[in-house]
């Protein structure tokens, strides 16, 4: 689907009358992301599935992934050694070039691109201070990484890094309590996070002028135990985080049961959006990957159905005025 008619499509009114004894029918919204986003195959394979299935996904950059080995020793997060990360570093400057070119065509294709932070390191302790200078070291990442390696940015790339990224998500799922990352992701020009857990799907709720939304605990498996919505602990539960690429299909099937049964309640019910998160890894076999172009292909081309990034979400939330105020968790 072009960006002109997936922008006309959405800009359409969606919001029907709500009686007493129905739920709001407006579109049922599924927002996907992606944390670290850094494999280029998944890059390709992820934008391949949206576009087949008219979908926009949302892409939490890991900035460590766009440095090379001059970057990764000038690197140091808060509290911890100077060339230190999580999750690893770009291992040659083509892999980075071929990573901007698909973070750039996502871009141009609609998809959210938005932070992950750097280095990956639980942030539950960090200040205000420690959070902003993570974040501006991933602006800076940003701006300087088509000239670290030898290559002209393309047209509105810096536009994009100054002002396009406007989302946000803690790794480990790890928010600082209390105001400090709230007011750190203001100064950075963030507008939303999605940091957060919740008991089920939820409504975003406005916190400081920072729209925070929270992956759901969905029920999953025979016994439909609650588990957070997202692949890395569905693995931790099927496999205790070894993989086990023998029992693939069932692990896939079981993941698909939790999120199609998760998205008939919303559909069927209140239509509170459903938020899936994945990552760049394809655990045991790809079982969770294949369970999520299962659940997008079977739901995303229905007409009242709506699978968008968190920006494109926003304001189709705000048109239902639904958006709830809180002043802290």
């Amino acid at each position: 689907m072009s960006r002109p008619l997936l922008s006309a499509c959405l800009a359409a009114s969606f919001i029907l009358p709500v009686t007493a004894e129905a739920a709001d029918r407006s579109k049922q919204l599924v927002i996907i992301s992606f944390d670290g986003a850094h494999d280029n195959a998944l890059w390709l394979k992820s934008r391949e599935m949206a576009a087949k299935n008219g979908a926009h996904f949302t892409y939490f950059l890991s900035c460590t992934f766009l440095m090379n080995e001059a970057a990764k020793k000038a690197y140091q997060a808060p509290h911890q050694r100077r060339g230190k990360s999580n999750v690893g570093f770009a291992q040659s400057d083509d892999e980075i070039r071929e990573r901007l070119g698909n973070i750039w065509h996502a871009h141009l294709e609609g998809h959210d691109i938005s932070s992950h932070a750097c280095g990956h390191f639980d942030g539950r302790e960090w200040s205000e201070a420690d959070w902003s200078a993570e974040y501006a070291t991933f602006h800076t990442t940003l701006k300087n990484a088509w000239k670290g390696v030898g290559l002209d940015e393309p047209a509105g790339w810096r536009d994009l890094v100054d002002h396009g990224i406007k989302g946000f998500r803690a790794p480990y799922l790890s928010a600082t309590a209390g105001a400090d990352m709230i007011a750190a992701e203001k100064k950075a020009g963030f507008s939303y996070d999605a940091s957060l857990v919740t008991k089920g799907p939820a409504m975003p709720v406005e916190e400081d002028g920072i729209i925070r939304f929270g992956l759901p605990l969905i029920p999953e498996g025979p016994s439909e135990k609650p588990i957070i919505g997202m692949d890395y602990n569905l693995f931790v539960r099927h496999s205790k985080g070894e993989e086990d690429s023998a029992d693939s299909k069932e692990f896939e099937d079981r993941a698909y049961a939790a999120f199609s049964q998760a998205f008939d309640r919303q559909y069927n019910g209140n239509r509170i959006p459903l938020q899936l998160g994945f990552h760049f890894v394809e655990m045991n076999g790809g079982a969770y990957w294949r369970a999520l172009d299962r659940l997008v292909g079977d739901v995303c081309h229905r007409e009242d159905v709506a699978c968008v990034s968190y920006s494109e979400a926003i304001p189709m939330i705000e048109a239902r005025g639904r958006l709830q105020q809180t002043s802290g968790l």
